[in-house]
């Protein structure tokens, strides 16, 4: 029989940065060709803990320390030969940008994987046998992209945003530091006001104005001119490279003042447009500097004060009032109210009260919400004592925010699509003025006006604005959504998310509180109260289901220090109830299909009709069956959110044309419920297959959402176009399986993501037909006649006004 080996991830493979790296693949894949190895595979993280390898083995073919011995072997040999960079960087001040390096650096020989973000991230798999981290450096550094240092921890981004000594970011250096492409820019601006004014007044030889106008083209060009050479090599042509083609064009006519006016508008646009790019990205590092740097720690019997990164699980830290709470964990002494705003969006400070025993705590993510705190949150009027449940690197808030980082560099549907037209757009506009140039032979004109024109074209063509349309739109709703305490992971959930036409609920914990319990308790055919109490505690105890905890509590309340008799042989049936054997005699608790599936006698009609007026009554019942008695029936009630119905009439005004409920209670439960909350439609005794069976149905008709916990509803958010998951900041499983994540326990969320989201599509659709109906306008205009002067200021204002409007998306509220 096959025994498991886990060791822990970080051990084996220590210089990895996560379990999704190639070496992981790698490892598993060498370690299955092993003697006895069956099976080997990745264990996720929970609750604090690291990634484990899992190595399923034939202890009679190899033993435990020979596997331990070999997968260590593996990982070293591994380690040895593939290196990992993560490097925090300066100069990636784009999503063009960064595609161009990661491209430059994928040209390295012996460059495995290389990947670069706009949040200003170099991540690079590589062969040390064929190249160098100090070679990689040396090639970023050559394209103005300046290292950090190594951040290979997966809490790297969070820990690095959250320092308070973190430097400030230069994009393109310089010794103006981040300011200098301004500055630059409008030195160069200074440069041709100057030379304009001169060539006005008069009285100054020629060559001063045409030195000035020099003087602009090689501080309008200097950035310009540096990104192009990379981008071109890299294999690739941008916008930087046809604007330098027109300038150079008009410097060659004698045009100087034409030309450095272009250079200088278009230097000062990007300036611009970085700033907004930067102003965007600093929303969503903003969420990592709301962690402290320090926290005060009770160690030894000693409190002092250390950095949080030197936290470890189980420490006990102190928080006084009013200060932010500096890692997740549970209270263990003291009471207070803690705005949890930051992290999940909350607007009214949640009661922490500590828990009984902290001693017996061994699942923390058990713990009722009043108990547990998360990093980055403010504490209230009392002093609180905090058992610490994860380092901070693995912290909810240093999850959110890495996660917000790395969805900026998922690309949305219409990203994607601005990227394949720009690829066919750019070289139809170069064959263009390639054949405006030879425009003189059917005119005859001169040689030097068909050039003119060529270039006028180049320069209205140009699609700076169409590259940046939808990018900055992106960036400003996902550091808007994080500020808000929802987590959006990446470009295509939030543009899904906005053209939604349906949403399906799970109704428990949803839809409904949650929390189940008895109303009503109707014994049947002369059985007394607390003998169907009794029978239905006794089986129920030894199940985990919500609803027979709410039996349990509700029998454990009125049975008055008369406990039933203990059972034996639980079995649950999914979605009908359980078996159980209690004094020796099987009892049966569940629904209808229960009794239809396990023989013996049916439920008698009175007990049918008792059954069917409770269920119409929005009741979720239990039938109690006693070997061949039916005892009577237990009904209970799940209470509706207070914010359900005001939730459900909000999408209704936000354009949701079709709301269903979900369910595995009774259909005649669920048809009372959905009817209070004013749903469309509800969908009774399902089963979690039935789930994925319903949503994949509404699917084929519209964009459907699922809400539900991210957890047992896993499976049907998976099929769903967009899975939104509630209180994902205190559940691990929630944040990863969730296309939209809820940080707080709270539906009203959702109606402010979906506006959002389509605030963003509206946005996005401005930003597209400002950019192409520019482009639009020109070219015909250059074409006929219009000068460089006007067509650079209309292009360049059109990048302006496309960044000004994907910023407003900052300052949403619905």
């Amino acid at each position: 029989m096959a025994e498991q080996v886990q060791l822990d991830l970080p051990v084996v493979l220590p210089h990895v940065p996560d379990a999704t790296d190639a070496c992981v693949d790698r490892l598993t894949d060498r370690l299955r060709g092993q003697p006895g190895v069956s099976r080997a595979h990745v264990v996720p993280a929970t609750n604090g803990a690291p990634d484990r390898l899992c190595v399923h083995y034939d202890p009679d073919t190899i033993a435990r320390p020979r596997i331990r011995r070999r997968v260590r072997s593996v990982g070293a040999d591994l380690t040895d030969r593939y290196g990992h960079l993560v490097w925090s960087v300066e100069g990636i001040t784009r999503p063009r940008r960064a595609r161009t390096i990661a491209k430059r650096l994928r040209q390295i020989n012996g460059v495995v994987e290389a990947e670069a973000r706009a949040a200003e991230q170099i991540r690079v798999e590589y062969d040390r046998s064929s190249t160098s981290a100090d070679e990689i450096r040396d090639v970023l550094r050559s394209m103005n992209v300046r290292p950090q240092g190594d951040r290979l921890a997966a809490q790297g981004l969070a820990a690095e945003a959250g320092r308070g000594d973190r430097e400030e970011e230069h994009d393109h250096g310089g010794i103006f530091g981040e300011k200098t492409e301004l500055i630059v820019a409008v030195a160069a601006g200074v440069c041709v006001a100057l030379g304009v004014g001169l060539s006005v007044v008069g009285g100054a030889p020629g060559w001063v104005p045409w030195g000035l106008y020099v003087g602009a083209y090689a501080l309008g060009g200097y950035h310009t001119v540096r990104e192009a050479v990379e981008t071109l090599r890299a294999g690739e042509f941008e916008v930087d490279f046809l604007m330098l083609v027109a300038a150079g064009g008009a410097a060659v006519l004698g045009k100087w003042l034409e030309g450095a006016f272009l250079l200088f508008l278009f230097s000062l646009g990007h300036a611009l447009e970085h700033y907004a790019m930067r102003r965007a990205r600093r929303a969503i590092e903003s969420l990592a500097d709301l962690a402290p740097d320090t926290a005060l720690v009770r160690r030894d019997g000693e409190e002092r004060e250390v950095s949080v990164d030197q936290l470890r699980v189980g420490d006990t830290v102190i928080v006084k009032p009013n200060e932010r709470i500096p890692a997740d964990g549970f209270v263990t002494q003291g009471e207070s109210a803690v705005n949890q705003a930051p992290v999940t969006g909350e607007s009214v400070p949640v009661d922490k009260t500590p828990v009984e025993t902290p001693a017996a705590v061994r699942d923390p993510t058990t713990l009722d919400a009043a108990h547990r705190v998360y990093a980055g949150t403010i504490n209230g009027s009392g002093v609180l004592e905090v058992r610490v449940t994860k380092r901070a690197g693995e912290s909810t808030l240093s999850r959110v925010v890495q996660m917000v980082t790395e969805a900026e560099a998922e690309k949305s549907p219409t990203e994607r699509f601005t990227d394949r037209f720009e690829r066919v757009f750019v070289p139809a506009v170069l064959g263009l003025v390639g054949l405006l140039l030879f425009a003189w032979v059917p005119l005859g004109e001169p040689v030097a006006d068909s050039f003119y024109r060529a270039m006028a074209v180049l320069v209205a063509a140009s699609p700076c604005a169409l590259a940046i349309a939808t990018p900055s739109a992106v960036l400003s709703a996902l550091a808007r959504a994080g500020q808000g305490g929802v987590l959006v992971k990446g470009g295509g959930p939030l543009e899904h998310l906005g053209r939604l036409g349906a949403v399906a609920f799970d109704k428990t914990g949803t839809l409904t509180e949650g929390a189940p319990r008895v109303t009503d308790v109707r014994p049947h055919n002369g059985t007394s109260e607390e003998d169907l109490l009794r029978a239905a505690v006794a089986a129920e105890r030894l199940s985990d289901h919500p609803l027979a905890e709410a039996v349990v509590q509700y029998g454990d309340e009125h049975l008055e220090g008369r406990p039933p008799e203990d059972a034996a042989e639980m079995k649950g049936i999914t979605g009908r109830g359980i078996r159980a054997s209690v004094g020796g005699r099987p009892v049966h608790v569940g629904n209808a299909a229960l009794f239809d599936e396990v023989g013996g006698p049916p439920p008698p009609d009175p007990l049918r009709d008792e059954v069917e007026a409770l269920e119409a009554d929005g009741r979720t019942t239990m039938i109690v069956r006693r070997g061949d008695t039916y005892l009577g029936v237990v009904g209970l009630a799940d209470a509706p959110r207070p914010e359900a119905a005001g939730v459900v009439e909000r999408l209704r005004r936000a354009g949701i044309r079709r709301m269903v409920m979900l369910s595995g209670d009774n259909q005649r439960v669920v048809d009372a419920a959905a009817e209070r909350l004013g749903l469309d439609e509800a969908r009774g005794d399902l089963l979690p297959s039935d789930k994925v069976d319903t949503v994949r149905a509404l699917r084929q008709d519209e964009d459907v959402a699922m809400v539900g916990d991210g957890v047992n509803d896993a499976p049907a958010m998976a099929n769903a176009t967009v899975g939104v998951a509630m209180g994902a900041a205190g559940s691990d499983a929630a944040l990863e399986t969730a296309d939209v994540a809820l940080m707080a326990d709270d539906l009203s969320q959702l109606p402010f993501a979906v506006g959002l989201s389509r605030q963003t599509r509206r946005v996005i659709t401005q930003n597209l037909w400002i950019a192409l109906g520019m482009v639009a306008v020109l070219v015909p205009a250059t074409i006929a006649g219009l000068s460089i002067g006007p067509a650079v200021v209309l292009h360049e204002g059109s990048t302006l006004l496309v960044v000004g409007n994907a910023l407003r998306l900052l300052r949403y509220d619905m």
